[in-house]
């Protein structure tokens, strides 16, 4: 028979990391936040840029964490930039232009370089000279900012998603069960092709997770079905948008619905796979001991059984002069934007904290998105 609900011990904290190359500064403001709240993570979940951050974070002590995060953001937007004292609202968008355009042009420092000469004029070549940009200035960073000893050895559970260029399969790289984390695994999940080359590990060449899934909520959701869960899920890209009315809007739309993995969707079925098992437990529980005792019945009891899981989903909301070009531009007045955003996010869902950090009954689901919260 399927157990009687339980008092509720501390949730293990977990946060999720979406890709969005320079939004990622968004989900670090995040972390200042839950950081000064004495909300260190239990298990970190991460693509792309969401595994850059994730990374910084595992690899330092937690006095270390939002320094080594200011560190790298406040390096990757020091490259050439156009910062003048004012400009008037309508001019910003010409503003982000312009300093995207920089950043195409010069790279990011301490991320990525372009190629000379370009691809377009070389040969064919090994996998790794495959793209505009090479990735080797990232993997000083990493180097410089990340100790991949503590990963490796530490409590926090990191895992990185990447998906290998040869057969398309989707991979989560984790130092748990005799796997260990290095740089290439960070830079394999953020190697956005055509901008960014492939990435070598163990004999095989992978590409950025975004590929096939930007949110590794699902990852995490199946991953942990018997401790109860208080989820940051921080999104860069908001599933739900405005229909656009020009073609400017009509790229940020469609980068949007990319990259946002379908958040709703990806919350939505975990909620209705909750309620199937409450409904299977419901019905074990009314069956007579003769078919209870039953092997089917009794598989179905222990399939059924669920941690109990809050998923705290903070989304970043585009301005409008961000348009298609948002994920590259790496000014240091956005990347400040950027993270005091993440911060004011954080605040505001941390005022229901006895909510969110508790989750209630063995079967119940929060999501809160900062306009709503679905209870199942």
């Amino acid at each position: 028979m399927v157990a009687k609900a339980r008092k509720v011990p501390s949730a293990k904290r977990v946060l999720v990391f979406q890709g969005g190359g320079a939004l990622g500064a968004y989900q670090a403001g995040v972390f200042e936040a839950l950081s000064e709240a004495g909300l260190e993570p239990d298990w970190l979940a991460g693509i792309s840029i969401g595994a850059v951050n994730a990374a910084i974070i595992a690899g330092n002590p937690p006095k270390d964490r939002v320094a080594r995060l200011d560190a790298f953001w406040r390096q990757v937007s020091a490259g050439p930039q156009f910062a003048p004292p004012y400009l008037p609202p309508a001019a910003l968008p010409w503003l982000a232009q312009v300093n995207a355009a920089s950043a195409m042009m010069f790279g990011a420092p301490g991320f990525f370089t372009p190629r000379m000469p370009p691809p377009h004029f070389t040969p064919p070549g090994p996998p790794s000279g495959v793209s505009y940009y090479d990735s080797a200035p990232l993997k000083a960073t990493l180097e410089r900012l990340v100790d991949f000893d503590r990963i490796n050895a530490g409590p926090i559970r990191l895992s990185v998603g990447a998906v290998n260029v040869e057969t398309g399969n989707f991979t989560y790289f984790e130092n748990r069960d005799g796997g260990r984390i290095g740089p290439e695994h960070i830079m394999a999940s953020g190697a956005l092709p055509p901008g960014l080359p492939p990435v070598e590990i163990d004999g095989a060449w992978y590409w950025d997770g975004g590929l096939v899934s930007n949110t590794p909520l699902e990852f995490v959701l199946q991953g942990e079905v018997r401790e109860d869960l208080a989820v940051f899920q921080v999104d860069l890209f908001p599933a739900r948008g405005p229909l656009p009315r020009t073609v400017a809007e009509a790229a940020e739309r469609e980068m949007d619905i990319r990259y946002s993995s379908r958040t709703r969707l990806n919350t939505d079925q975990p909620l209705e796979i909750r309620r199937l098992k409450r409904m299977a437990r419901d019905l074990i529980e009314k069956l007579p001991a003769d078919l209870a005792q039953t092997p089917a019945a009794r598989r179905l009891a222990e399939a059924s059984v669920e941690n109990a899981v809050n998923i705290i989903q903070l989304i970043y909301r585009g301005k409008p002069h961000e348009n298609g070009h948002r994920d590259y531009e790496f000014s240091r007045a956005t990347m400040v934007q950027h993270w005091a955003a993440g911060q004011r996010a954080a605040e505001a869902a941390l005022s229901r904290k006895v909510a969110i950090l508790n989750p209630q009954g063995e079967d119940v689901a929060h999501v809160f998105d900062g306009r709503e919260e679905t209870t199942a």
